[in-house]
């Protein structure tokens, strides 16, 4: 029960808690809250075009806290077991954020290198900011104080990686290219558009982080699955690029199950290509039959969750390389 108290009050005025009295009076103030007296359940929505939506279905499912026990003190009671409501993606979940994505993606395209490196060190800054949040969501799926920790430097580390890249890895990938005859001939990268990412199982935020960075570092636009078994800290990073300067629409987050939505998204006429981590053989197989129609580029990659902490391997420029297109081009030179 909340605690109770009681004043006496000399004249008419404003005690200190803001209750009027009369003169004299005698009267008994009770405190209807107490600080951590009171949960408030959050409600998880999928990230879209800038805003937090749940699924059109009105479908969701479940994910139960699995804290380790070396982790921080949860407020769940001993002994009971707290189980969220995830939105369950749906097939016109899937379409919707395509468009969304397919209509940001020229304007991300078309802002400078520069300015994206700036944008994605401004991420890193708002990770930074929510480092607590984030590894308190790791350590609900089960990872302890210490992993969590490492993991979300990590993430950051890698964010200002890629930041750092925007505006070099041009000079890496292009090329003046030696000709017989009276012309300039040089290849440049382009971004392909619309990229749908399947994000690996574990580790939930840096897996996700490292596959989407380098896509979006070009100018291509994401539409990503989040991990079915960490969905929560999906939702939790969308909710730093939420109050990052990245635009709407770039980086789009969808939960649900991986089986029912890359099948539509592979055939998806829009989607450019696909980057599928974690992806059991017989989905990656179908994937890319049904990619194959509109000859969508297809990467499938099963890091371990140790990989993805090798800076060198994970924060290369070849990551960049995979999701661009190499543009080559012929000029007249001379008179």
């Amino acid at each position: 029960m909340a605690a109770r108290t009681k004043t006496k009050a000399k004249t008419n005025g404003v005690v200190s808690n803001g209750a009027r009295v009369k003169g004299g009076a005698e009267i008994e103030l009770a405190s209807t809250w107490q600080p951590g007296s009171l949960h408030v359940r959050k409600a998880y929505k999928m990230y879209v075009g800038g805003a937090f939506i749940r699924s059109e279905s009105g479908r969701y499912f479940q994910v139960p806290e699995t804290r380790s026990p070396g982790s921080k003190k949860s407020h769940v009671a001993k002994g009971s077991t707290e189980v969220e409501n995830i939105p369950l993606g749906s097939r016109k979940d899937a379409r919707d954020a395509v468009k969304i994505a397919h209509g940001a993606q020229e304007g991300w395209a078309k802002r400078t290198a520069t300015n994206r490196g700036q944008i994605l060190y401004r991420l890193a800054e708002m990770l930074d900011a929510r480092h607590g949040e984030l590894e308190a969501s790791l350590e609900r799926a089960g990872r302890t104080a210490l992993d969590a920790r490492r993991e979300v430097l990590a993430t950051i580390d890698r964010v200002m990686a890629f930041a750092g890249w925007t505006d070099k890895y041009q000079s890496l990938f292009s090329s003046l290219n030696p000709v017989a005859g009276p012309h300039f001939d040089f290849t440049i990268a382009e971004p392909m558009g619309v990229v749908v990412v399947v994000a690996p199982q574990t580790p939930a935020l840096l897996g996700l982080v490292s596959a989407v960075l380098p896509i979006i570092a070009s100018g291509n636009t994401v539409v990503v699955l989040a991990s079915e078994d960490d969905p929560r800290t999906a939702i939790t990073f969308s909710e730093a690029i939420a109050t990052s300067d990245l635009p709407g629409g770039v980086i789009n987050i969808l939960t649900g199950r991986v089986k029912e939505m890359l099948p539509h998204l592979a055939r998806h006429m829009d989607v450019a290509a696909l980057d599928l981590h974690g992806v059991d053989s017989e989905l990656s197989r179908q994937a890319e039959e049904l990619g194959s129609d509109t000859v969508k580029r297809v990467r499938v990659r099963n890091l371990g969750g140790s990989a993805w902490y090798d800076d060198e391997a994970c924060s290369a420029p070849r990551w960049i390389e995979r999701f661009v297109e190499m543009k080559t081009i012929w000029h007249p030179s001379g008179s």
